[in-house]
């Protein structure tokens, strides 16, 4: 009789644990993890105000990929090469914020996105990236691309 119930309790037990919702492995605090990478977008972007492009190249993975005019410039090299023009001269070109910055549950993966505007202060495109939290802890872009502002009228 009582292997008879235990054949009954087992499979429904082990169906109770499976469907529990369980929290990732090392989850950690994800709304700290957004505003860390909130904070290494900004950093990221400050780098160009400063015109900084050694603070900009620290920010770059270097397996990162940057798409630039539809054209995907691989590795950290290729890209440093491409933006090193955009750091010449007294003037930023462009300046950029973030508007939303969110990390995985892990903590180990995000994203950005915001505004890309003019010296003159008017939104001239949209980026977004994707980064990856280093073994250090630091927060580098392995993905970045963007999209032109569009003077469209608003539904």
């Amino acid at each position: 009789m009582f292997l008879h119930r235990l054949a009954f309790v087992l499979p429904a037990l082990a169906l109770v644990a499976c469907a529990a919702p369980m929290a990732p492995a090392g989850s950690i605090d994800q709304s700290a993890a957004s505003a860390e990478l909130r904070a290494a977008e900004t950093a990221f972007a400050a780098s160009m105000a400063r015109r900084d492009l050694a603070a900009f190249s620290a920010l770059v993975a270097d397996d990162a990929v940057f798409i630039n005019g539809g054209q995907a410039l691989h590795g950290k090299a290729r890209i440093l090469e491409h933006w090193k023009r955009f750091f010449d001269g007294p003037q930023a070109p462009f300046s950029w914020k973030p508007e939303t910055a969110e990390a995985n549950l892990l903590g180990t993966m995000g994203y950005t996105r915001g505004p890309v505007t003019s010296p003159e202060g008017k939104v001239v495109a949209h980026f977004h990236s994707t980064w990856r939290r280093q073994p250090d802890g630091q927060w580098r872009v392995v993905f970045d691309n963007g999209d032109r502002a569009c003077d469209c009228a608003k539904p």
